[in-house]
């Protein structure tokens, strides 16, 4: 498993500076405007087509916290345009996890990968004419499959919404979701959840984007909460006229709900900008 890790972190690391190399060779940005769109990336109901690739490393999983879990997230960010600066986005997730070594209560351990969820988010947008800017909209979960090793076999629906404010590099707000189970076995835990993610992110001039947010989900029926802090620096690249992000930083559980992860862990994002 380290030989693995040591792998990835080298491929990692000779991409990124060959993606860096290429870009300070290639031609001029053709005018695409890279802190502006570095800016609306902070944003999660921007006007804006969006591809993020997530990946994430959690350690202290299971009974005994001595498993790991590696999750690749897929969350597109589509909006439609109504009319009058208003706009309706939907953000589909598709989670798929790995997880090595995780002890279930029975003792026994789980070494597999699965999906863990479909998750769709969507949120209407009014034109506000401020720098403050909210939206809300509804919100559906799907179960994470029949053997319940990567989450809830409960289907989730509830509603959505987000907050935030626009001030010169800063953008700040709180993003958040009530979620209720429709339906499905509990017996792997439930979709009854409240979620609420404050965030703030910092932009420069040179693209380069600085973020800290706290990502809590309480369970209305284990009266747990799991809540990792995030903090993480990200670049905002262009390659032949097409925007990419890329970002990384580590995460920390302030707390975990049973087997859940614990501890440090880390993340790291790729996200491709299709301009209209």
């Amino acid at each position: 498993m380290k030989t693995f890790k040591r792998i990835l972190v080298v491929i990692a690391a000779t991409t990124l500076s060959s993606l860096v190399a290429a870009q300070s060779s290639s031609a001029p940005d053709g005018g695409v405007d890279k802190v502006g769109i570095a800016k609306k990336l902070a944003n999660p109901i921007a006007n804006m087509i969006s591809v993020p690739l997530q990946y994430e490393f959690s350690r202290g999983v299971g009974k005994n916290q001595g498993g790991s879990e590696q999750t690749l997230l897929f969350q597109p960010v589509t909006p439609f345009d109504l009319g009058g600066g208003d706009t309706f986005i939907v953000r589909p997730i598709v989670a798929g996890v790995r997880e090595v070594s995780v002890q279930a209560a029975n003792g026994q351990s789980f070494s597999g990968y699965g999906i863990a969820s479909v998750t769709v988010e969507s949120f209407y947008a009014p034109n506000t004419n401020s720098s403050w800017i909210w939206g809300m909209g509804p919100y559906a979960v799907s179960p994470s499959g029949n053997s319940g090793k990567f989450g809830s076999q409960q289907t989730g629906a509830g509603v959505t919404g987000v907050i935030l404010n626009r001030h010169g590099p800063w953008t700040y707000g709180l993003l958040g979701y009530q979620s209720w189970s429709v339906g499905g076995n509990p017996s792997f835990g439930t979709q009854n959840n409240l979620y609420g993610q404050p965030f703030v992110a910092f932009t420069n001039k040179d693209a380069f984007t600085y973020t800290v947010n706290m990502e809590a989900q309480y369970n209305y029926d284990t009266h747990r909460t799991s809540n990792p802090l995030y903090a993480g620096v990200s670049k905002l690249m262009v390659f032949d006229g097409v925007p990419l992000q890329f970002a990384a930083g580590p995460m920390y559980y302030i707390s975990n709900t049973p087997g859940g992860p614990s501890g440090w862990g880390a993340r790291a994002t790729a996200t491709l900008v299709i301009l209209k």
